[in-house]
């Protein structure tokens, strides 16, 4: 931007978003990932194409659920397999472009990064779907599509509105569905034996 259309622009007034701010970082759908890991914020930001996507804070609800599903899970792996399980925020580099942050998270051995920084790659992904009607859109549709073109092999969507968990596992460049599951025990493709009782998730909701 040059300085004399910098000299064009107005001033925020009261009232108004501080565009001088604004106007330190790049457009949207100009991004790059050395400028989004650059980005300091205590909110959860993902790059999508470009372009920042700010998710909502997560509520005591979602954070119950995301914990009991983590600690179910590394319980799991801790005594039946190898690889990792870690839960949000760390940034997952999918694809060129686009960094999503998802709730759970297991990784197998050979997908730890090497310099202990930011992943590239992630095995097994869970996220606990938010309420508004952009966040459930992300996390049905979006990240769905852009975890099969990662070649994430499974991806559970919890979903406490619904009170509903979907299992889906990658098919070729898309998924399947292995069940839509409201209560009894859900099981795992990718990690034969672990499993969890929806019930028990479900009986979070209440709390």
């Amino acid at each position: 931007m040059s300085s004399d259309t910098v000299n064009t622009i107005p001033h925020s007034t009261d009232g108004e978003p501080a565009w001088e701010v604004a106007r330190l970082f790049p457009p949207q759908g100009s991004w790059t990932e050395a400028e989004y890991f650059a980005l300091e914020t205590s909110r959860f930001v993902e790059l999508v194409n470009g372009r920042l996507e700010v998710l909502a804070m997560p509520t005591w609800l979602h954070q119950l659920i995301v914990k009991y599903l983590a600690r179910e899970l590394d319980k799991w792996v801790t005594t039946n397999a190898d690889g990792t399980v870690l839960f949000a925020p760390i940034p997952v580099r999918l694809f060129q472009g686009t960094i999503r942050e998802p709730d759970v998270l297991y990784f197998r051995p050979e997908n730890t990064p090497a310099d202990g920084k930011y992943p590239d790659a992630v095995d097994l992904v869970m996220e606990v779907v938010s309420e508004s009607p952009s966040d459930r859109k992300r996390d049905l549709e979006d990240k769905r599509a852009d975890y099969a073109q990662a070649g994430v092999t499974e991806y559970w969507i919890v979903d406490p509105q619904e009170r509903r968990i979907l299992v889906l596992a990658l098919d070729g460049t898309t998924y399947r569905e292995i069940g839509v599951f409201t209560s009894g025990v859900v099981s795992s493709v990718l990690l034969p034996g672990f499993e969890i009782n929806a019930d028990s998730v479900f009986d979070l909701v209440k709390q």
